[in-house]
């Protein structure tokens, strides 16, 4: 498939295992989720961001705090924003970011983007070749046990496939919580992967030189403060 969900989500924990970022980072974005309406079961935004850190291993110390902070009613204010741009040899990237302030996000992307061989693009410059998309993995199944699950369930996905020791699917977002629901009537409720994220339609390959650049550009979105997600087009490999 050209991407290793195993494999970015082992190299993600080994990059973030002693700083803590990602808690951060989760933290974030389970506030901001949980503003107005910090019950996961009526809050379909917070349930889902709930999902994707409980396989990141988040602490639930920092999914209390950030929900309280939520009912506190603190004046804390983020805004979404999404960057688009493009990496060595025309790769593509795309930045989710929550933010409280604006222009220094808006600089600290387009920093990064320069001083390592990209540039920013223009809004949808880069979006529509991607698909959101809904990835759910889990193990102990085959993918053909999971696909007669679903196809009972009357729920048509759009793929179904065997990962390493994981089954991977990949469904139409408004389809994330009916396919986690086939799967807890079936007695699962842990996942190696749960989350809606941004897929290429098509992927490239670089060059051994182009690949460094661009794994240094990631790396570098990634660290900064404001940026939650980055999704791209380039097979890094195993």
């Amino acid at each position: 498939m050209g991407r290793k969900w195993n494999n970015i989500k082992e190299k993600k924990a080994e990059k973030d295992k002693n700083t803590s970022r990602i808690y951060a980072k989760f933290g974030r974005e389970i506030y901001v989720a949980a503003k107005g309406e910090p019950d996961p079961e009526s809050n379909s935004a917070l349930k889902m961001v709930l999902e994707r850190a409980k396989t990141y291993s988040v602490p639930r110390s920092i999914i209390d705090r950030a929900i309280e902070k939520a009912k506190g009613g603190s004046e804390e204010n983020y805004d979404e924003l999404r960057y688009e741009g493009f990496g060595p040899s025309g790769s593509m990237v795309i930045v989710d970011t929550l933010t409280n302030n604006v222009n220094r996000t808006a600089s600290e992307v387009r920093a990064a983007f320069g001083k390592n061989g990209g540039n920013m693009g223009v809004s949808g410059s880069v979006a529509y070749m991607f698909d959101t998309t809904a990835v759910i993995g889990l193990e102990g199944k085959t993918a053909d046990e999971v696909l007669e699950m679903l196809l009972e369930a009357d729920i048509d996905v759009r793929d179904v496939f065997e990962e390493d020791e994981a089954v991977i699917v990949y469904a139409e977002p408004d389809q994330f919580h009916a396919v986690q629901e086939v799967f807890k009537n079936a007695g699962i409720t842990e996942y190696t992967v749960a989350e809606i994220t941004m897929l290429p339609q098509t992927y490239v390959t670089l060059s051994t030189a182009d690949q460094e650049k661009f794994e240094k550009l990631i790396d570098v979105l990634e660290d900064l403060e404001d940026v939650q997600q980055v999704y791209h087009n380039v097979d890094l490999g195993e």
